[in-house]
């Protein structure tokens, strides 16, 4: 099959049709590394905004490597999978104190930085050093298993270590991280889920294709299971301070900051449980506002309902693991996302308010 390749049509098909992205004006190492992290299981269209402000703060991995974490979590807020952001910001501390701030171009010394896997070394070395190196994603796992008609299950690691060997084999000893990049380009526009397959430049060499298993390939046994989640969230504001608590370290939202909630068992909730809830555990003397608009948001494997109420009180007590921060500080924080929308919901209402009164 490799002979039957046509990587002339691909190279030729990617300059003419790749994407203006903003990482491919200066594919230097770091800029590389920082696309390359934001855009594992998020969208172009989402990262290009988060990477041009993340640079413009972050210009180097000096000025990352010496930021504060709260200030590299808040930069990521609302990408998700906020461990991505730790490991980037360790990785340039690593990088400053080992290497001087520059990112070697040996594969046994990368894989050495915390939160370098295999992909994203192989874009470092390929994409910023224009070595021969294969980086295979997802969008390049889906199109060689219909390009070479692999069926073998891509759950499993065998079938991803072969995947991987047919990366290697069909690169070019000249100008390979153009294949490279073209393969990722290819399935991210053409090689998707429905395929477009009348406009790719390798449908000819396309097993797939040829035998008319397009949408059936790439085969994956495990589907992760999606859990619901009801949260009561409680919106508590005393004169110009709202309670808020920070996420634990080693949890799923560590770091980030959310108000305070009770988990539910179902969706239907009332607020007057809430509200005895609030006042049982934290003596707070609270008294109902108003109800806000429920929020739902994703992450890892849950997607979670969140019902919140504003509330007020006089009494200020101090709540374990839980502290009153004036509102002009809530902008400095970085929220979870679902958090963070009910604190815009909350906002637009005082703003709405106001703006009813003068």
């Amino acid at each position: 099959m490799k002979n039957n390749l046509n990587l002339k049509a691909l190279t030729s098909w990617f300059q003419n049709e790749k994407r203006d992205l903003p990482w491919r004006e200066n594919p230097g190492p770091y800029a590389v590394w920082v696309s390359e992290v934001m855009l594992q299981q998020t969208r172009v269209s989402v990262v290009i905004p988060y990477f041009l402000r993340w640079m413009q703060k972050f210009p180097t991995l000096h000025d990352l490597a010496k930021a504060s974490q709260d200030e590299v979590i808040k930069e990521w807020e609302g990408l998700g999978y906020y461990s991505r952001a730790r490991n980037l910001h360790e990785g340039a501390q690593y990088v400053v104190e080992h290497f001087n701030g520059t990112l070697p171009n040996d594969p046994a010394l990368l894989k050495q930085i915390k939160g370098l896997g295999p992909y994203t070394i192989g874009a470092i070395l390929s994409f910023a050093f224009r070595e021969k190196a294969a980086a295979v994603d997802g969008n390049v796992i889906r199109v060689l298993t219909r390009l070479f008609g692999i069926e073998e299950d891509i759950a499993k690691p065998k079938t991803i270590r072969s995947i991987w060997e047919k990366a290697e084999e069909i690169l070019p000893d000249r100008e390979s991280w153009i294949v490279s990049e073209a393969l990722i380009e290819l399935g991210a526009t053409i090689c998707t889920r429905p395929a477009k397959c009348h406009l790719c430049p390798l449908q000819n060499s396309c097993v797939a294709y040829e035998t008319d298993r397009v949408d059936q390939l790439p085969h994956k046994s495990t589907k992760v299971k999606i859990q619901p989640l009801y949260r009561a969230v409680a919106v508590i504001q005393s004169e110009d301070r709202f309670l808020v608590m920070r996420g634990k370290k080693g949890k799923i939202m560590s770091d980030l900051h959310e108000f305070p909630y009770f988990n539910l068992e179902q969706e239907n909730h009332d607020p007057n449980i809430l509200l005895e809830l609030i006042n049982k555990n934290w003596n707070l003397e609270a008294k109902m506002m108003q109800k806000l608009p429920k929020v739902t948001h994703s992450f890892t494997r849950y997607k979670a309902h969140l019902f919140p109420v504003q509330f007020t009180c006089e009494k200020r007590n101090t709540i374990p693991d839980m502290n009153w921060h004036k509102i002009e500080e809530l902008d400095l924080l970085a929220f979870s996302s679902g958090h963070r929308q009910i604190y815009q919901q909350m906002r637009q209402h005082q703003w709405q308010k106001q703006s009813i009164k003068n």
